[in-house]
């Protein structure tokens, strides 16, 4: 019910906006904006995201195929399976659940967002065969998607290659504080969820499990701060990232191979289940996109952050972080939204100032929280998202918070 009051409260929060630009400020375009939106959005909806994303998915399924009858997503389930089995209780730990979300966690790791979503919707459907009450979220789906929207990426690939063409110095400098951003979201989102969820979070496997994936992250950073200089940091994380994806693709053929496994017909056979998927998901995304545009071509969103600003101001505290509050406030209705306000942050305040490189961490260490509610669940058609959203938007706030800190920290 959370996700049906808060769509259509878009819609009218957008209308009273709009109202009052028309009436008080004697804007006579509003309206036009707005409905020109709506046509631009649903169009976008479908040609930029559900039609691509159809042959994203097509591949990426059949890939998923091949990797399920070779047995290698049920070796990498394995591996993780005693850390999945406490913050996942509701999932047996031979079920493919378990390796489609291991696949989806990678990639959204190494930053291969391309290949993210497809993992992330098998997961999804997978989780979904264990739901009694087929329209209802279960713990499972939430813990998996309140992960999703804290946007853990050890690599923001993405951002340091549009920081290099916006004519950045140093278009890796946000790569550390972007990595201590997106796991405090991540790792607070877990021991969130887990605490409603009334997960022993103590337990030994899971307290081992997040200092080892702690310990890792930090001597990573060490190794990339003190034995790569700046630019190959972006050029080591693009060829670790596009090798290990493309490392999978051919481990699965090969182990496929090994079995005598008839590779194009299994390809073939998953990769069927990406157009159905695709298109089962546009009224999700038609629905949700169109609203987001409302409010931002209402200049709802623009309102909100003069808001802060003024709220700051009058209790003294810093404002310089204000300037990139757009590209928080917009990532959790909007990738491409959010990234087109990073980009404006960047061209109005300069691509290596504080805002600039603060708009950057941003755009990386959170994710899309309403796009992504209503990719995962539209795909298999649950209505009673609970807590998702809430707690969704709890990872989000978590990790702009701790995107400012260490801007300050690095930067300030």
């Amino acid at each position: 019910m959370a996700l049906n009051y808060i769509w259509t409260g878009f819609f009218l929060v957008g209308f009273i906006a709009a109202l009052a630009q028309w009436l008080f400020m004697g804007d006579t375009e509003i309206f036009k904006r707005i409905i020109d939106g709506t046509f631009d959005a649903a169009k976008m909806a479908v040609m930029d995201i559900a039609l691509p994303l159809a042959g994203v998915m097509t591949f990426w399924l059949g890939i998923m195929n091949v990797g399920e009858k070779a047995g290698l997503i049920q070796r990498f389930a394995h591996v993780i399976a005693p850390f999945f089995a406490r913050i996942f209780p509701g999932v047996p730990r031979e079920h493919p659940a378990n390796g489609h979300m291991v696949m989806n966690f990678s990639a959204n790791m190494l930053g291969l967002d391309n290949a993210a979503t497809p993992f992330g919707l098998k997961a999804m459907e997978s989780l979904q065969s264990l739901n009694p009450q087929k329209d209802e979220a279960t713990d499972a789906q939430l813990m998996f998607l309140v992960i999703q929207t804290s946007g853990l990426t050890i690599i923001p690939l993405a951002v340091m290659a549009q920081r290099a063409v916006l004519g950045a110095a140093n278009p890796a400098d946000i790569f550390i504080p972007t990595l201590i951003a997106t796991y405090t979201a991540t790792i607070a989102s877990i021991i969130l969820v887990g605490l409603r969820q009334r997960i022993n979070l103590l337990d030994p496997v899971i307290f081992a499990w997040i200092g080892g994936t702690a310990a890792l992250i930090a001597s990573m950073v060490f190794s990339f701060t003190y034995f790569l200089d700046k630019s190959q940091i972006q050029l080591v994380s693009s060829v670790v990232a596009n090798l290990v994806l493309f490392g999978v693709i051919a481990a699965f053929m090969t182990a496929a191979l090994r079995k005598r496994v008839n590779v194009f017909e299994t390809f073939i056979e998953g990769a069927k289940a990406g157009v159905e998927t695709s298109i089962k998901i546009i009224p999700y995304l038609v629905g949700m996109i169109v609203a987001i545009s409302v409010v931002r071509n209402s200049g709802v969103l623009g309102l909100i952050v003069s808001g802060f600003a003024w709220v700051f101001n009058a209790l003294g505290l810093q404002t310089d972080f204000v300037g990139a509050l757009p590209t928080a406030l917009m990532k959790s209705l909007s990738g491409s939204g959010a990234r087109a306000m990073m980009i404006d942050a960047i061209k109005t305040y300069g691509v290596d100032s504080f805002v600039g490189r603060l708009a950057s961490i941003l755009q990386g260490a959170s994710d899309t929280t309403f796009y992504i509610i209503a990719l995962y669940f539209g795909s298999v058609g649950i209505r009673k998202t609970r807590y998702a959203v809430s707690y969704g938007l709890l990872a989000d706030l978590i990790g702009i918070i701790a995107a400012i800190f260490v801007a300050y920290l690095f930067f300030g």
